[in-house]
């Protein structure tokens, strides 16, 4: 092997070292898109059923890609905040079941029918701080607004899952939820965020 003149030692070895980065950045990026990629096609999958397939039947059919694709706990405890600490671990195990139960019903009743709308999702993401990703995408109508869709990425010991989303680009579900969270802890508690996590999902479930 050639050895590079001592005075090109340190470009040389720069060279190497970026060219060793590149493809774990492009691994980072393809690791991080890969969840959104697959929430979007259990989606399709669920739109192409319809409402004329029963809705307990297409939420059993999404359920484990949406357990899989966000992470429910950390989603829950920062639109929850600092009063998640008051709460007791009957509570947080409660909450977090209603909440899963919640965002899956959310996304199976929005997700109801396919008029041949697709999802178009970016091959690169944007690096956010504390070594989050930002996954864009939008969806695509066959006529009228395309609206795009973002996910805050967040790796954990089980991979890359999403711990927020962004409607057009600003408009942070967390930070929404956190609104309505907040309000309902302050009038009733605990127990006032768990009946109305309740009832919108059995609302959803019912049309």
């Amino acid at each position: 092997m050639l050895t590079p003149p001592p005075g090109r030692r340190a470009v040389f070895s720069a060279a190497l070292l970026c060219f060793a980065i590149a493809p774990l950045a492009a691994y980072a990026e393809s690791a991080a898109i890969a969840p959104v990629e697959r929430l979007y096609d259990a989606l399709l999958g669920v739109m192409k059923l319809g409402t004329a397939v029963p809705f307990e039947q297409r939420y059993t059919q999404l359920a484990p890609t949406i357990e899989a694709v966000f992470d429910m706990s950390a989603i829950l405890q920062t639109s929850v905040g600092l009063g998640w600490s008051q709460l007791s671990a009957d509570q947080h195990a409660a909450l977090l079941t209603a909440f899963r139960r919640y965002t899956v019903a959310t996304y199976v009743a929005n997700f109801n029918q396919f008029d041949g709308q697709r999802f178009e999702v970016s091959p690169t993401t944007r690096a956010l701080p504390e070594n989050e990703q930002l996954v864009t995408s939008r969806v695509i109508p066959v006529s009228g607004d395309t609206h795009e869709l973002d996910y805050v990425m967040r790796q954990d010991p089980t991979g890359w899952r999403a711990v927020d989303v962004l409607a057009e680009g600003a408009i942070s579900r967390v930070a929404v939820q956190r609104s309505d969270f907040r309000r309902l802890l302050m009038q009733g508690g605990g127990a006032a965020l768990l009946a109305s996590l309740q009832r919108k999902a059995n609302d959803l479930a019912h049309g």
